[in-house]
């Protein structure tokens, strides 16, 4: 892939050249997938079985991304909870 670049023939190969390209990333792929995987089964326990589906895609998205939400601020989540519309107000 390296040396269709450098030559520049990876315009003329550029099937070649994209085939090379998604071979070199289909093990993080696979490894992703597993990760994901992996941490559903942490998250999606017998007792949290029958929550709906954006409320589990948001708990993973946490639990996956454990760097990222370390630097959330809690205040600034209960204000944005406390800021939303829903149908039962809580006091």
């Amino acid at each position: 892939c390296q040396q269709l670049a450098k030559t520049g023939k990876s315009v003329d190969y550029y099937l070649i050249d994209r085939l090379i390209r998604l071979i070199l990333t289909l093990p993080v792929s696979t490894a992703t997938t597993e990760h994901a995987f992996s941490a559903m089964k942490v998250v999606k326990t017998r007792l949290r079985n029958k929550m709906e589906d954006m409320f589990l895609r948001d708990c993973l998205l946490i639990y996956i991304e454990k760097e990222i939400a370390v630097g959330f601020s809690t205040d600034a989540i209960i204000d944005e909870f406390n800021t939303t519309d829903r149908r039962v107000d809580f006091e």
